[in-house]
């Protein structure tokens, strides 16, 4: 009786011809052109189980879908609505439970689409566009600091100042170290960018050593004078400050520095002293970033140091003052553009403690 051959089903030219589009159509749904499938077969005679086992489904569900052709024409293949009240989900109550942490017996830090679906009883990917509407990012996190320096407003004053209207005949370097270079040499040879292929590299790596990178950034060309040594203390930095001086005789120098702790020791006060031509303007506590050579260390760790090789110290070196050669005949302005004013209406600066530096 199940194999008995079904009454073939009547389908008009018309139906037929949209029938058949709906099965090669690639935008409506898998469902709606599995219909459409299943009603063709029956309209050729093939009996409800041959049409169930071509298609994939159970015999029930042939049997359904004729029926509904039948009665209601291409209308019938259409999803009808479900019975019962959409379920409504509380926006307001997702988002306020995302803000909250999570509770101690899940021991983690911050919610996922999944762990906050299931502790609401709702689904992960409703959880997903609420978030996106909202814009909460729970999986990230910032960091962020104050500076506390009592003198916040004179030095942001004064290094922006110097950066947008430099003193007439006179130099304006941002000196600072680029310290703990590594000296890396991958296990296994680079493999070079191809057509579709990015640039691969081992994980492991043989560690060779480590160099210090000391720069001064004329802002007004862009020019680098820099030395590598093995360490940054008061010495190599004072020997560095003597090479500048070298670098730029008979001119005012105007450095630019941050508040590490070789920068002010008394050898160094001892020899600005001595040299009242070099000027030294300190950036705020906690505000290294004001100064401009920290760009140019972030361009020469991208282009230069971070997917190197090196098989010895020497050998970064090397390679540091080679990109530093080609650097300069390349050379362009750094340009400051905010104001003081600017910077300390966005610090929105906190008055906690007195970290006199």
């Amino acid at each position: 009786m199940a194999n008995r051959p079904a009454p073939g089903l009547v389908i008009v030219d018309a139906d037929r011809v949209e029938l058949e589009r709906l099965t090669r159509s690639s935008s409506v749904s898998a469902g709606l052109a599995q219909r459409a499938r299943i009603v063709l077969l029956a309209g050729q005679g093939l009996s409800n189980t041959a049409i169930a086992e071509r298609v994939g489904v159970s015999r029930p569900t042939v049997i359904a879908w004729r029926s509904r052709f039948a009665g209601k024409g291409l209308a019938g293949l259409a999803d009808e609505p479900r019975s019962g009240r959409p379920r409504r989900v509380d926006r307001a109550k997702v988002i306020a439970a995302t803000l909250r942490r999570p509770p101690k017996k899940y021991g983690v830090t911050h919610w996922s689409t999944r762990l906050l679906g299931k502790h609401l009883g709702i689904g992960d990917a409703t959880v997903a566009v609420i978030w996106r509407e909202a814009g909460i990012q729970p999986w990230r996190a910032g960091s962020f600091r104050f500076s506390t320096d009592p003198e916040l407003v004179a030095k942001i004053t004064d290094v922006v100042g110097l950066y947008l209207a430099p003193p007439q005949n006179a130099v304006v370097l941002c000196v600072d170290e680029k310290s703990q270079i590594q000296a890396l040499d991958r296990t296994a040879p680079i493999l070079p960018t191809q057509p579709h292929l990015i640039e691969r590299r081992s994980a492991d790596y043989v560690r060779h050593g480590t160099t210090t990178l000391f720069a001064a950034l004329e802002i007004a060309t862009g020019k680098v004078t820099a030395a590598c040594k093995p360490r940054h203390r008061r010495q190599e930095f004072l020997a560095f400050l003597r090479q500048v001086a070298r670098a730029y005789p008979e001119v005012d120098l105007h450095l630019v520095m941050d508040n590490y702790a070789a920068h002010k020791t008394p050898e160094v006060r001892a020899w600005l002293t001595a040299n009242p031509r070099v000027l030294v303007h300190f950036t705020p506590t906690h505000a290294s970033w004001m100064n401009l050579v920290e760009v140019w260390f972030s361009i020469i760790e991208r282009q230069a140091i971070h997917r190197g090789t090196y098989r010895s110290v020497k050998d970064l070196n090397a390679k540091i003052r080679q990109f530093i050669d080609g650097w300069n005949d390349r050379a362009h302005p750094f340009v400051w553009t905010k104001t003081a004013d600017d910077i300390l209406n966005k610090a929105n600066r906190q008055t906690t403690s007195d970290a006199r530096h």
